[in-house]
């Protein structure tokens, strides 16, 4: 299987907070923000397979600084590590104060997807290879959240089995 560098596979799409945007806070709802992120993610993780993929799992958003209506807001993606068929992509958010030029990381993300072939079963990815400082971080800690989240699938799995599928009815 070939190699590619994260490069690449890198999505950068930038945007302007209007007010259907915003939640009460006055600063960029995060439901949206992790819609943005998905959707640039897959185009990562499309671009370095050349395959269908589906989202395996959001491993982690963290939200570190607001972003509000007089921000524009980038969303950076690439792959940043692989499996055999599956690719952690990192997702970095920046918001730019668009008076001030100020930059700031406003969130980061790490999301894996899998490639499938025609008969929509898992599928061999390329490797990845870093450049930057930034890349190699990602790259060098990847197979460690691989562990992690093959753990944490088994507990999900574990628990799953006591869940029931019955709607319980509140009333106030």
């Amino acid at each position: 299987m070939s190699t590619k560098y994260c490069k690449e596979s890198r999505v950068i799409r930038t945007s302007r907070i209007f007010p259907n945007d915003v939640n009460n806070h006055n600063t960029l709802f995060g439901g949206r923000m992790m819609s943005d992120i998905d959707q640039v993610a897959s185009i990562s993780a499309a671009r370095h397979s050349r395959r269908e993929c589906v989202t395996a799992s959001t491993d982690s958003v963290d939200f570190l600084h607001p972003v509000r209506p007089t921000d524009s807001v980038s969303f950076e993606s690439y792959v940043s590590w692989t499996g055999v068929s599956s690719m952690e992509i990192f997702v970095k958010v920046i918001a730019e104060d668009l008076k001030s030029g100020e930059c700031r990381i406003a969130a980061t993300a790490l999301l894996t997807f899998v490639a499938l072939d025609k008969f929509q079963r898992p599928t061999a990815v390329p490797k990845v290879i870093p450049e930057t400082e930034e890349e190699r971080k990602l790259h060098e800690t990847g197979e460690a959240r691989a562990r992690m989240r093959r753990e944490r699938k088994q507990q999900s799995k574990e628990l799953a089995a006591y869940l029931t599928t019955k709607t319980v009815i509140a009333v106030c």
